[in-house]
């Protein structure tokens, strides 16, 4: 509202808004001076009696007689009335203007922004009706003593007519009021949600930073984890500054947010130790590998000797250069493990698990290609010793795979069939391959191998299919 006058009164209280009656001086000082006045100039009592009553402060109101002090009255009473409503309609826009605002902070669905935008029309209706009002009190002064009756009526008029404007406004309020309860209650409900998150998050944070100064305690910096403690804090200000600067579902996300990251730097540092711990493991038990190793790479060598003078070249050609490349990632091996020692100590811890890892994986790959070689040649010192039973390996996985093939049909689903026909015929190009001089054992090993396999495959297809007919 443009203004606000202070509390309706009930009629004639001296300190209703815009009602300032002056101070009437009382009639006792002034009667003697009159009544010497009146002896002196020799005029008889009834004569003086019929004086105007100029000389007392107060007489004027009783020369105007009944009518006017009775229109004054009701003018009052208008006035005061009038008061009241527009204290009503105050007192409820305030209130109501609670209620939108949390709506406001809460809620941007279009239903959510009609409402703002009626309660702004109210607003002005409201703003519109109280400066009526005030131009009706401030029309007339009724504590004037000269106010006459047909002023004091026209001011009754335009104060009711004020009066009953702002119990309009005041019933369209009540109305939209009673419209909101929906949006008020999902706005309350959301609100309701708030404190619970903030705190939650804080509480994180307050745990996140404990668990820090434990480890400290215990000689570890953990200094990418207060890092990323430290990013938080501007988040912490936010939600210090609330949901009414950044709105409640924003709110709502940054305490979720911050109270997952803050959980998250809690157990890793509640782990520190224990990842410490465990990263010394691993840089002791991979240097033990990395040692073994080297030694098994030394042993390739006299293998692949007696690949070469027992076999074919196509049974050893592809691990020739095993040995080489064996101490190669060995070299390589140790290399990264004096930088990850040197990430733990310098507790760069990110880096320390990287290096390790990197360590790891050079080292599985030595560890194939290392045992790759004995066993070529155990597989070929087997099949050279008993081909047979690499044959009948492979003829049962394709027998096995037609009878599947043949179940429940007369006639093989030629889908099935033609693999399955092609797998016989590479197995006895693989057998015949055996005849000779100086057979090519491992290309034997790894065709019957791939017999395996694809007869395998038509198994699951075979099965698939049925599986999902059924």
């Amino acid at each position: 509202m443009t203004a606000t006058p202070a509390t309706p009164a009930t009629p004639r209280q001296p300190h209703s808004p815009y009602r300032h009656r002056p101070r009437r001086r009382s009639s006792s000082t002034t009667a003697a001076p009159a009544r010497d006045l009146l002896t002196l100039l020799g005029l008889p009592l009834l004569a003086a009696l019929a004086l105007p009553a100029a000389f007392a402060g107060g007489g004027t109101r009783r020369w105007f007689g009944g009518r006017a002090e009775s229109q004054r009255a009701e003018a009052q009473a208008a006035k005061d009335a009038a008061a009241a409503a527009f204290y009503e309609l105050d007192t409820a826009q305030r209130d109501l203007r609670i209620s939108v605002e949390t709506i406001t902070a809460v809620d941007d669905s279009p239903a959510a922004r009609r409402a703002i935008a009626d309660f702004q029309a109210l607003g002005r209706r409201i703003d519109e009706a109280s400066q009526r009002y005030i131009q009706a009190v401030d029309a007339q002064d009724l504590d004037r003593d000269d106010l006459d009756a047909s002023a004091a009526a026209r001011a009754r008029t335009s104060l009711v007519a004020a009066k009953d404007e702002l119990q309009n406004v005041k019933r369209e309020l009540d109305r939209f009021a009673s419209g909101l309860g929906p949006l008020l209650g999902k706005a309350e409900t959301q609100l309701a949600r708030v404190a619970p998150a903030v705190e939650r998050a804080r509480q994180a944070l307050r745990a996140a930073g404990d668990a820090l100064d434990a480890v400290r305690g215990s000689g570890l910096r953990a200094d990418d984890l207060a890092a990323r403690l430290a990013a938080l804090s501007p988040e912490l200000t936010r939600l210090n500054q609330g949901a009414g600067q950044h709105g409640v579902q924003q709110t709502l996300e940054r305490a979720e947010r911050v109270a997952r990251e803050a959980e998250a730097i809690r157990t890793e540092a509640e782990r520190l130790p224990e990842k410490a711990a465990e990263i010394d493991h691993r840089l002791v038990s991979l240097r033990t590998r990395a040692q073994a190793l080297t030694t098994r790479a030394g042993q390739v060598e006299p293998v692949l000797s007696e690949l070469r003078r027992r076999f074919t070249a196509p049974c050893w050609q592809d691990l020739q250069h095993v040995p080489e490349q064996a101490a190669g990632n060995v070299r390589q091996a140790e290399l990264k493990l004096k930088e990850a020692q040197a990430a733990r100590d310098a507790q760069r811890w990110p880096d320390a698990t990287a290096l390790l890892s990197t360590v790891r994986a050079l080292l599985n790959i030595t560890d194939e290609a290392v045992s790759a070689a004995g066993d070529r040649l155990a597989r070929l010192n087997a099949v050279q010793k008993d081909p047979q039973a690499e044959i009948e390996r492979t003829r049962f996985a394709v027998r096995d795979a037609q009878r599947l093939a043949m179940t429940g049909r007369t006639t093989p689903d030629p889908r099935h069939a033609r693999p399955l026909d092609d797998c016989v015929a590479r197995l006895e190009r693989a057998v015949a391959g055996l005849e000779g001089r100086h057979p090519d054992y491992w290309h034997f090993l790894t065709e019957t191998e791939a017999v395996r396999r694809t007869a395998a495959q038509v198994v699951a297809r075979i099965r698939e299919e049925r599986g999902a007919g059924h």
